[in-house]
C-alpha cells in the first residue's frame, strides 16, 4: 500500500510528520477493531475482518521522523542504539562506523589482531537489538513539543547523548510494540549509498572520495597501517597509494569497460551516457543502475585492476548484496550468510581507511537479521514505489502549475500509458456511482422520484 499526502509548506515537516498521521492511526485502529459481517465463501460463514501493520518502509531520514530515534551522530544506528560501534575522526571531521569484529565469533583470528584494525584486540559482544516494550519503555516518558524549534539539546559528552527523541505515533496501535521489526531498513537506499562510495573511491571522484590527506592523518593519529601514512617533502606532501587507488591508466581502463559493456534491452540503462571518458568516472548513477552494478558488472570490471585483497573484499560484498536479494531464500545459510557479511566488512575495515565507514556502511551487518525475521528482501523495498512515482510525475506537464492538469486513467504499470477520459463520460460515470451509492439514495429520492439528470450532475 502506497500513502501519499500533501502537506503545504515549502518544508518538510520532518519529526512533526505524526501530525499528519493522526487519520490513518484512527484508520488503522478500526481496522484493528474489526470488520463485522465479511462472508467467506469458502466455508459459508461469516466473520470479523482484523488488518494489521506488519511494517513500514522509507529511507533512512524518514526511518528517524517516524520511528523517533536519532539516525545521525554517534547513535546513529537504530538497531544497535547505544552500543553503536562510532568514533570521531580527529582529522576528518566526521564519525564512522568500525568495530565489527564483534559480531565474530569469539574465537575468530580477526579479534586478536590489532595493527590491521584499530590497534586494539577485539573482546567486544554484538549488542543486543530492543523490542518493542523496551523501546516503549524508553520512549514512553519523553516530552516532545510538536512544532517548536527548541527541542531541547543533549549533552556535550559522548556519554549524554540520547538515541529516541520521540515517541512513534504508531506505538498508539496497541499491537505495535509485540513486532520484532516495526521500520525495515531498505536495500535499495543502503546498496545504492554503498555502491556510491565504493564507485567514489576507486575513480576519486571529487566530493565522494574517502581518502585524502585528512584520512591519512587519522591512520597516523591512530597508529595503524603505518605505510599508508602522509610523506612530507620539502616542496610537497605525497600520498602513498593504498589498496583501493587505482593507477590513472588503469582508472581508464575501468571506465572504458563500462563504456563498452552490451547488456540485454530492458536489463540496464544505457551505461554510456553514464560514463565520462574525459573526467574517467560515472555520473548520475540512479537506484537501479546501483543495484546492477553491484549485483554483476562491477566485480566484472575491477578484477584485473584492482589489488588483489581489495578486489577480493568489494567482491564479496556484492556477493552479498546479489544473495539477500534473491526471490527465494534459503533459511539453513542464512546463519553462514550473515558470518559470512561480518567477515567482508572486516576486510573492508582492513584494506580501507576509516573515513569510508558511513552509517550505511555499517547497516549492511543487520540485513541478514531482517531478511530472518521478514521474508525476502524483494517483498519490502522502494523499488515498486518509485517506479510509480516516475508514472505520477509523467502525469504532470507544467511543473509550475500541476493542478491545473487534465485527470487521467493509467494502465498497468507493464504498459506505462495514458489516456485522457473525456468529459461527459466522466459524468456518466460520476452519475452512476452516485446512483448506486446507498448513503446517496436519500438526498435524490426526497420528493419519491429521480430529479433531473443535469441537475443532479451539477450537484
Amino acid at each position: 500500500m502506497m500513502l501519499t499526502l500533501s502537506i503545504s509548506g515549502p518544508k518538510q515537516p520532518g519529526n512533526d510528520t505524526d501530525v499528519y498521521l493522526e487519520p490513518l492511526i484512527d484508520d488503522l485502529k478500526s481496522l484493528w477493531d474489526g470488520i463485522r459481517g465479511v462472508y467467506d465463501a469458502h466455508r459459508g460463514e461469516y466473520f470479523t475482518l482484523r488488518c494489521v501493520l506488519l511494517w513500514i518502509v522509507n529511507d533512512f531520514p524518514a526511518y528517524g521522523n517516524l520511528s523517533g530515534c536519532v539516525v545521525k551522530g554517534y547513535k546513529a544506528c537504530p538497531i544497535c542504539g547505544d552500543d553503536t560501534p562510532s568514533h570521531r575522526l580527529k582529522n576528518g571531521h566526521k564519525i564512522c562506523y568500525i568495530g565489527h569484529r564483534k559480531w565474530l565469533p569469539i574465537n575468530h583470528p580477526y579479534r586478536r589482531q590489532s595493527a590491521a584494525f584499530n590497534g586494539k584486540p577485539e573482546y567486544g559482544t554484538p549488542p543486543k537489538p530492543l523490542n518493542g516494550e523496551e523501546v516503549l519503555h524508553i520512549v514512553e516518558d519523553i516530552n516532545y513539543i510538536w512544532g517548536s524549534k527548541n527541542r531541547g539539546s543533549v549533552g556535550e559528552k559522548h556519554g549524554d547523548r540520547v538515541c529516541w527523541k520521540k515517541k512513534s505515533k504508531f506505538f498508539d496501535l496497541e499491537y505495535w510494540k509485540y513486532i520484532h521489526v516495526r521500520h525495515v531498513l531498505d536495500v535499495m537506499h543502503i546498496e545504492k549509498n554503498v555502491c556510491d562510495s565504493i564507485i567514489g573511491a576507486l575513480l576519486e571522484i571529487l566530493g565522494k572520495n574517502k581518502y585524502e590527506i585528512a584520512a591519512q592523518l587519522d591512520l597516523l593519529n591512530k597508529r595503524v597501517k603505518t605505510d599508508l601514512q602522509p610523506k612530507y617533502g620539502e616542496r610537497r606532501t605525497r600520498l602513498p597509494p593504498g589498496p583501493w587507488n587505482l593507477l590513472r591508466a588503469k582508472n581508464i581502463a575501468v571506465c572504458n569497460s563500462f563504456y563498452g559493456m552490451k547488456v540485454p534491452e530492458g536489463y540496464y540503462s544505457n551505461i554510456k551516457n553514464l560514463v565520462s571518458l574525459k573526467d574517467s568516472r560515472l555520473l548520475g548513477l540512479k537506484s537501479h543502475d546501483c543495484h546492477t552494478l553491484m549485483q554483476q558488472l562491477l566485480p566484472v570490471a575491477i578484477r584485473f585492476v584492482l589489488e588483489k585483497l581489495a578486489r577480493y573484499a568489494i567482491t564479496r560484498l556484492c556477493f552479498f548484496f546479489n544473495a539477500i536479494c534473491t526471490k527465494t531464500v534459503d533459511v539453513s545459510k542464512l546463519d553462514k550468510l550473515e558470518e559470512d557479511v561480518v567477515v567482508t566488512l572486516c576486510l573492508l575495515e582492513k584494506y580501507f581507511p576509516p573515513s569510508f565507514f558511513d552509517i550505511m556502511v555499517h547497516l549492511v551487518v543487520h540485513l541478514v537479521r531482517e531478511v530472518r525475521l521478514c521474508g525476502p528482501v524483494y517483498f519490502r523495498w522502494m523499488y515498486p514505489f518509485e517506479r510509480y512515482m516516475k508514472v505520477l510525475k509523467g502525469y504532470v506537464q507544467n511543473l509550475g502549475v500541476p493542478s491545473s492538469q487534465k485527470m487521467g486513467v493509467s494502465k498497468p504499470l507493464s504498459c506505462c500509458t495514458v489516456s485522457l477520459v473525456d468529459r461527459d463520460l466522466l459524468n456518466q460515470a460520476h452519475l452512476y456511482v452516485l446512483e448506486n451509492t446507498d448513503t446517496t439514495t436519500i438526498y435524490y429520492l426526497r420528493d419519491g422520484s429521480l430529479r433531473d439528470e443535469e441537475n443532479f450532475v451539477s450537484q
